[in-house]
């Protein structure tokens, strides 16, 4: 069983209500700052409007193609019960999850040249909160 570090917790604003927000460098620093050279880096958001994808962060065009095929599958016009007027966030945050498990390898994130991680706003503005834990390798 891998040691357990303490929680680590962000705290991020959004500007608009869908935006996805690249959060890589923050969590990079959280575990630089923890001091794990081999390990896991959970990512936890706990909004039922708000959630957390690994994507494509060089060309910005991504992210953009990203919301608007979102909003094409999931349009915030379509006649939801849910009487608040947020439902098409809440289907757009189960289709992109609220956690994400990264490997630590060499006392960075395992990822892609090309990737990063967001966080997927759908019902900003709002301050969102992110918990991180980095466990260790025994």
């Amino acid at each position: 069983m891998p040691d357990s570090l303490p929680l680590y917790r962000l705290e991020i604003p959004s500007r608009s209500q869908t935006e996805f927000i690249d959060i890589t460098s923050r969590i990079s620093s959280l575990i630089t700052q923890s001091g794990v050279t081999s390990g896991l880096c959970q990512v936890f958001v706990p909004h039922t409007t708000a959630g957390l994808t690994i994507n494509e962060n060089a060309d910005p065009d991504v992210i953009t193609d990203i919301k608007a095929q979102l909003e094409r599958i999931v349009p915030a016009v379509t006649p939801f019960l849910h009487s608040e007027g947020n439902s098409a966030a809440h289907v757009k945050t189960s289709l992109m999850g609220s956690s994400l498990n990264l490997i630590i390898e060499e006392g960075r994130l395992l990822l892609g040249t090309w990737q990063g991680i967001y966080l997927a706003e759908f019902d900003g503005p709002r301050r969102r909160t992110v918990y991180i834990k980095v466990l260790k390798e025994n």
